[in-house]
């Protein structure tokens, strides 16, 4: 819940995490305003840099069920069975055998002909690995179409530039506050990037169209992660572990009924363009260093934070000026000509923002929220958030 500083001893002790075989698992807690990041309660471990102490999900494993024969066919089985007839039990009972024991399959005799002239005959002859998996992503007869449809998308999925100046009880510094606490559930739950950028798409999609008090801003940022985990993730965590993370301030009931609303409101329409699908794009029109590409991504998530003024650009061209930041930072080189060509922007067209995220760099060091800088001083990402800016850029 975001609220005043002035009313944070006001605000109820978390409640208590429950035990699992590591211990306790970590409450992200409630979102508070002013200078406050994060209402953890007292379960809460942090680190000594004041980070929140991971404890990864602890997924179920798979449990393959076999399809029992309904109780009609099961009772003269088991009367069979009572009178001591179990060997002459047919259908499943003989395939599967006693007590859950494998069998093999019946040969197929001469059911399918399997000569070496026989068309169904495979090659199962050894390859190498790069040829059983090949890159899926090098598909070159899409790719151009592929950036037209994002490039069309991102214009209907733009979140409105001002919307903020409407809602009545929240500010762009509580958005702020917002989507930094939705980092670190995203590094909590070892969530994907792209679940992030989606979420923080929904929300922004939802404040234009919708009023919200400060009271329900973070159960819209909660199901806004919840829906874009379900879109995005093979396992999205669930409902019951959002409303963990909010030390229970919201019940399962409200975040699903928050979820429908979102839904309503954006039209079910969730395959909105990232500016984490637009880097994806220009790595593969462009090879470059996994450095650079982690410093991309790393300029990218720092303009969720701000609404004020990312908001104004779109999607693509956030991802151009990141890229060519990257990449000037580290090789020095500037907004490819390769790009130029797939993309149509020229580094006319990217200035402005590149402007802006220059300074955003400059100054992420001192910015009140740094969960996306905790996060990319990982070894994962090499460590790119400690890497010096250019003081200037060389336009």
């Amino acid at each position: 819940m975001l609220e005043e500083q002035e009313n944070q001893e006001n605000v109820p002790p978390a409640a208590k995490a429950p035990p699992t075989a590591a211990g306790t698992r970590v409450a992200l807690g409630l979102l508070r305003g002013g200078p406050a990041r994060l209402g953890l309660g007292p379960q809460a471990a942090r680190n000594g840099d004041g980070r929140v102490a991971a404890a990864g999900r602890h997924q179920q494993p798979f449990s393959v069920y076999v399809d029992e024969p309904d109780e009609e066919r099961r009772r003269p089985q088991r009367k069979k069975e009572r009178d001591g007839e179990a060997a002459d039990a047919p259908g499943l009972r003989a395939a599967l055998g006693t007590l859950g024991e494998r069998r093999p399959l019946a040969p197929l005799d001469n059911a399918m002909d399997l000569s070496l002239d026989s068309p169904s005959i495979m090659d199962i002859s050894i390859t190498s690995e790069a040829e059983e998996r090949p890159n899926v992503n090098n598909v070159p007869d899409y790719v151009s179409d592929i950036h037209t449809y994002l490039r069309e998308m991102e214009v209907k999925c733009k979140p409105k530039i001002g919307y903020m100046k409407k809602q009545p009880d929240i500010t762009n510094n509580m958005r702020a506050i917002l989507v930094d606490w939705l980092v670190e559930v995203g590094e909590e739950y070892k969530l994907q990037n792209e679940t992030l950028h989606l979420a923080v798409n929904y929300i922004d999609r939802f404040l234009s169209s919708m009023s919200v008090l400060r009271g329900k801003l973070q159960l819209v940022g909660t199901a806004a992660m919840l829906l874009a985990s379900k879109f995005e993730e093979i396992y999205p965590p669930e409902v019951a572990e959002f409303v963990y993370i909010t030390d229970d301030t919201y019940n399962k009931k409200q975040v699903l009924r928050m979820e429908h609303l979102i839904l309503k409101v954006l039209s079910f329409d969730l395959a909105a363009p990232t500016i984490n699908q637009f880097l994806t794009q220009y790595f593969l029109h462009q090879q470059t260093n996994s450095k650079v590409e982690s410093l991309s991504m790393y300029l990218g998530e720092l303009t969720l934070i701000d609404a004020d003024p990312y908001l104004k650009y779109l999607p693509s061209v956030i991802a151009a000026a990141a890229f060519h930041l990257a990449s000037y930072t580290i090789t020095g080189q500037t907004w490819p000509e390769s790009l130029c060509k797939v993309t149509g922007y020229t580094l006319e067209h990217i200035k402005p923002c590149l402007m802006d995220l220059h300074k955003t760099y400059l100054k992420a060091a001192q910015h009140t929220q740094q969960s996306i800088r905790e996060k990319y001083k990982s070894t994962k990402y090499h460590a790119v958030s400690l890497i010096d800016p250019p003081e200037t850029l060389d336009l």
